[in-house]
């Protein structure tokens, strides 16, 4: 096997310093990010959207019982905050189940419920009745002969009322069946469901937000990327269990996996407090498209106003007395691709972004607002970003590297080079765009993956682009004037993969979490092809080295100057999925005053020293 070797050389003068910022991530209300990710809800459709099954009138995602039992659609309970402007169809349903013989049962179940031995966990019902029933919610085996958890509700009044219980389960079924039924005639209406963990978090997984936090996140964007382009704000004052489900105007925008809804789970108070508990800066994006300036002004006033402001008042009233200080905005996502609603053209999106930028920044000065568009587009450059510098000086920069398709064995070498190689064609795109625009404009890779990482396992290939990538990011940040980066995204995407039963971090992941160690560090050593880097940090100088090649070994000389703490490496006999990096200690070769470490292809080692 070919061997080649990089020595590093060291710059103990350089004040150049890894900033936090670049260690972002997006939480975007798409496919599996929040559905089966980072929302700990358990069940599917829970209000009811959509058509209902044809020839049996109850929702989509669950099943009926009772033979004799009536299913129908009725006025919905969830709704839309009162300053909405989209317009969407088949949101907004109840479920009403009719029981016209005293003694049968009838009801609803959902199958594929994931429960786990020792957890408890809380349902929620939104109901209203014709006539008084005990509602009798059981978690159940498939075939319903043995009942894990069993309470009765008693519900009455025909005014909308929610209704809540604890169910202790005491066995794990990773397929297990809600049923929620009555036999009393009645007609119960249900306007929404809820079943959660008792541990939750506001809504969302717990250990998932611990490998947030174990990967170091310090900036998030939210609620898009593409989302964006669909989401009012204003939704997120509602009640949890009243906010409207969102449709879809184009698939890609919010959930395929749900049925093509987004079911409202996180709202600005969930996400700001998922940040502060992570120890994250928000990054928020606007729709400019279906708000208005007035509207993302509010926005912006209920993040940081005061109590003296309407806004701030009522976010202070709803028990966040602090403001969110949220300072760092986006002017819409993807503005000048085909895909997003709204003005495509470099002018006409300027003038949207101008008055709404103008409008935010009279509700609160100082912000650090981001312009939106296709670049590297010179035109938009031109028309758009260095027009609006006065008011949002850094523009949005989004990459995604080739998907590797793995076709065949004798293939996999090259979609793995294609993959990793895209690293220098973002490289390229970067340092053009610093060529065309003045300094004083910054650039946000405020996204970056691999191109359908979401669809894949976790695996080398990704981890090695990852590594890579940040690696160039981390190295370019000063010369190309990248003030922040966030990944697309963190869970289900590419960081973290999650299951009913655990979530662990993907070979993505790991090199994120890697990455991490040069947060705040100054800058010590970096090379041209991003191969490795060095900082320094309270007295520990950290190496990260990368050997991106498929076949090649990779010899890499440090000097020694100092005590050896610490030396891992991270690899793989297989790039393709699925596949994650070994992690294993590892010695160096001394010579002549020198370090050498053998980096085996497609590997990733990192060494810590005490300088004396």
């Amino acid at each position: 096997m070919d061997k080649y070797e990089r020595t590093v050389g060291f710059d103990f003068s350089s004040e150049e310093t890894v900033s936090p910022l670049l260690f972002g991530t997006n939480l975007e209300h798409t496919r599996s990010c929040l559905y089966k990710g980072l929302s700990t809800q358990m069940l599917r459709n829970r209000k009811f959207a959509g058509k209902p099954v044809f020839l049996g009138g109850y929702a989509k995602e669950w099943y009926p019982i009772g033979e004799d039992a009536l299913f129908v659609f009725d006025e919905s309970y969830t709704r839309h905050h009162e300053i909405y402007r989209m317009q969407r169809s088949n949101e907004r349903n109840s479920q009403r189940v009719v029981n016209a013989v005293p003694g049968n049962e009838c009801g609803i179940g959902q199958h594929e419920i994931a429960l786990e031995k020792g957890k408890s966990y809380v349902f929620a019902a939104v109901a209203k009745v014709s006539a008084p029933v005990e509602l009798d919610i059981s978690l159940t085996s498939r075939d319903g002969k043995t009942v894990y958890a069993r309470a009765c509700l008693p519900v009455s009044g025909d005014e909308w009322k929610r209704y809540e219980t604890v169910l202790p389960c005491p066995e794990t079924d990773p397929c297990a069946d809600i049923r929620i039924s009555f036999t009393e005639q009645s007609s119960v209406c249900l306007g929404a469901l809820s079943l959660l963990p008792e541990d939750n978090f506001l809504g969302m997984r717990r250990d998932v937000i611990g490998l947030l936090k174990q990967l170091g996140v310090k900036l998030v964007r939210w609620p898009g990327g593409n989302f964006a382009g669909e989401y009012n704000w204003f939704d997120g004052l509602l009640p949890i269990d009243m906010r409207s489900p969102l449709k879809s105007f184009l698939d890609i925008e919010t959930q395929p996996e749900n049925m093509g809804y987004d079911m409202s789970e996180i709202g600005i108070d969930e996400f700001i407090a998922l940040c502060r508990e992570i120890g994250a800066e928000p990054f928020v994006t606007i729709n400019p498209c279906w708000n208005t300036p007035e509207d993302n002004a509010a926005f912006v006033e209920y993040c940081n106003g005061g109590k003296d402001t309407k806004y701030g008042a009522l976010r202070i009233s709803r028990g966040h007395t602090e403001p969110y200080g949220v300072k760092k905005w986006s002017l819409g996502n993807e503005f000048g691709y085909g895909h997003m609603e709204g003005e495509n053209t470099p002018e006409g999106y300027q003038k949207i972004a101008r008055r709404n930028a103008e409008s935010m920044l009279s509700a609160c000065p100082g912000l650090d607002l981001c312009s939106s568009g296709p670049y590297p587009n010179e035109d938009w450059m031109d028309k758009c970003g260095i027009a609006l510098k006065d008011l949002a000086p850094t523009i949005s920069q989004h990459f995604y590297a080739h998907n590797p398709l793995y076709p065949a064995a004798d293939d996999f070498r090259a979609e793995y080079e294609k993959c990793v190689c895209d690293v220098y064609t973002l490289r390229d795109i970067l340092l053009r765009d610093r060529k065309h625009l003045p300094e004083d404009i910054s650039i946000s890779m405020d996204e970056w993956n691999v191109w359908y990482a979401w669809n894949r396992k976790s695996n080398v290939t990704d981890g090695i682009f990852c590594a890579l990538n940040l690696q160039m990011l981390l190295s370019l940040a000063k010369e190309a004037g990248i003030s922040r980066a966030c990944q697309f995204e963190a869970v289900n995407e590419g960081l973290i993969e999650v299951s009913p039963s655990g979530a662990k971090l993907t070979a993505q992941g790991e090199m994120f979490r890697l990455m991490g160690a040069h947060m705040g560090g100054r800058v010590l050593a970096k090379s041209e092809k991003y191969e490795y880097l060095a900082t320094e940090k309270d007295g520990i100088i950290t190496l990260t080295a990368i050997n991106p090649a498929y076949e090649s070994e990779m010899a890499i000389a440090v000097p020694d100057f100092g005590k050896l703490k610490e030396a891992k490496l991270y690899t793989s006999e297989k790039v393709i999925p699925p596949s994650d990096f070994e992690i294993k200690e590892i010695s160096p070769r001394r010579e002549e005053g020198k370090y050498i470490f053998d980096v085996p292809p497609h590997s990733v080692i990192s060494v810590k020293i005490e300088a004396e």
